[in-house]
């Protein structure tokens, strides 16, 4: 689970994903639509991400893919992304988590 907090402290935007998952897909092309770069970590393709998943799941991630984070902070899976989209706020906390500039 340190592995986890600790990697979504990396950067301003964190997505973990699975290379399989569309949902995953669209939520990291949103992302680079709004200019962010996200680190994405695809745990099918981890050495440890059986490990990394699980800890998602102890965090509270469910469904566990895709798992956002901006800011350190857990957003959740695609669809509290996507309404947050629709809404307005995620733009906002990606100003704030300084992940992208306007």
């Amino acid at each position: 689970m340190d592995r986890v907090s600790e990697l979504a402290r990396t950067k301003a935007a964190v997505i973990f994903t699975k290379s399989s998952c569309c949902m995953c897909h669209s939520i990291k092309t949103l992302f680079y639509d709004l200019g962010a770069s996200p680190a994405v970590y695809e745990l099918d393709r981890e050495p440890r991400g059986k490990e990394m998943e699980s800890a998602l799941q102890k965090l509270g991630c469910n469904p566990t893919f895709p798992a956002v984070f901006i800011g350190g902070t857990y957003v959740g899976s695609a669809k509290d992304v996507l309404g947050a989209h629709l809404d307005g706020s995620l733009r906002d906390m990606l100003i704030e988590a300084k992940a992208i500039w306007f």
